[in-house]
């Protein structure tokens, strides 16, 4: 679990970095004033508006996985299943980032955000089992 967790990290840290440069590059060519940061007012270009919204995910539905892989960590009751589903979690989320952030096809994304959501309830369910009967 851990190593799943780290690569979403990395796309959060990705997806950050991509959000600062785009920032940058809004300001260097005046599309957005640097003031406009202080309360996130006026208009943005959509890039960097994607990028943001993109941003703002990767701490929303993520946490549950964060919370659900300590708890495995801590409890040291990480199974085969757990690991590969939370890596389908990472997968999902990533495309789901890929697809915000390049076509946004919104039925595509949604596809991939339901696929990470499932791996979730998925990584939960085994928690709880593995919690109550000891097994899994």
């Amino acid at each position: 679990m851990l190593y799943a967790m780290f690569a979403m990290v990395l796309l959060t840290c990705g997806v950050a970095f991509r959000l600062f440069f785009l920032r940058i590059k809004a300001v260097k060519s005046k599309q957005v004033r640097i003031s406009q940061f202080r309360l996130y007012t006026g208009e943005m270009p959509d890039d960097m508006a994607q990028a943001a919204r993109n941003y703002s995910n990767l701490f929303e539905t993520p946490i549950l996985f964060y919370i659900a892989g300590t708890i495995a960590i801590a409890m040291d009751v990480e199974s085969t299943a757990m690991v590969v589903f939370a890596w389908g979690f990472v997968g999902a989320r990533l495309i789901h980032s890929w697809i915000h952030l390049t076509y946004n096809n919104v039925i595509h994304r949604l596809w991939a955000f339901m696929a990470g959501n499932v791996c979730i309830l998925i990584i939960w369910g085994l928690l709880l089992l593995k919690h109550s009967l000891g097994w899994v």
